[in-house]
């Protein structure tokens, strides 16, 4: 079973420090670090303790910089790129965020859907957030060897191609140093396929880089 087959099993809505929307109208209020991330299982803390997740982590870690910031987690297992693009613009509009991270396109995968309708759902993402004054952090997946070479290799290079377009910053691989490692079950939960809590520091090492680049 592949780490997207389970992806799909769960609705869990992972909400952290979620804030009333500030009156005013679309965009980011001035003077406010606000952070959403949209994403998957991988996000929602799937399998795991509540607080336990990188989401939650990236919280901490942000205290630890003395970096003021709101994080919003509207991370949904299962969830799927045009689940994102349906939820985004009331997200946009109830929380107005200055950095968007969108952690999704791997239970697109799962369900076998195009990939030109996957890019086409991460483009309008990223775009709409952007335009909602948002700064946006694409996080990339890779899908196993079982989809073949081909295919695989498409899937990884569209979020870079999202990310080129669109001028966004980009996480190429999230679960670099986990699921491609050479012990990389140690990682992972029971069920072979969502990473263990000790795995979830390194996914937000993965991610702090490339996202305390844009926050200034």
């Amino acid at each position: 079973m592949s780490l997207l087959a389970a992806l799909a099993g769960s609705s869990l809505l992972c909400a952290t420090a979620v804030a009333a929307a500030p009156a005013g109208g679309w965009g980011p209020a001035p003077g406010r670090v606000v952070i959403l991330v949209v994403g998957d299982s991988l996000s929602a803390e799937y399998g795991l303790r509540r607080g336990s997740g990188w989401v939650a982590l990236l919280e901490q870690r942000l205290a630890s910089e003395k970096i003021t910031a709101t994080v919003v987690n509207a991370s949904i297992s299962g969830d799927t790129t045009s689940g994102g693009r349906s939820r985004l613009d009331a997200l946009l509009n109830q929380h107005r965020p200055t950095h968007v991270v969108i952690e999704l396109g791997a239970n697109d995968a799962l369900r076998g859907l195009p990939l030109q309708m996957t890019q086409d759902n991460l483009t309008h993402m990223t775009q709409a957030a952007q335009r909602s004054g948002a700064r946006v952090l694409l996080v990339g997946m890779q899908v196993p060897p079982n989809y073949g070479q081909d295919y695989a290799e498409r899937f990884a290079r569209m979020f870079s191609l999202v990310a080129k377009g669109s001028k966004a910053s980009l996480v190429p691989f999230f679960l670099q140093g986990i699921a491609d490692s050479a012990n990389s079950p140690q990682w992972f939960q029971a069920d072979r396929i969502h990473p263990k809590e000790e795995a979830h520091p390194l996914m937000l090492n993965n991610v702090w880089p490339e996202l305390r680049k844009l926050i200034k």
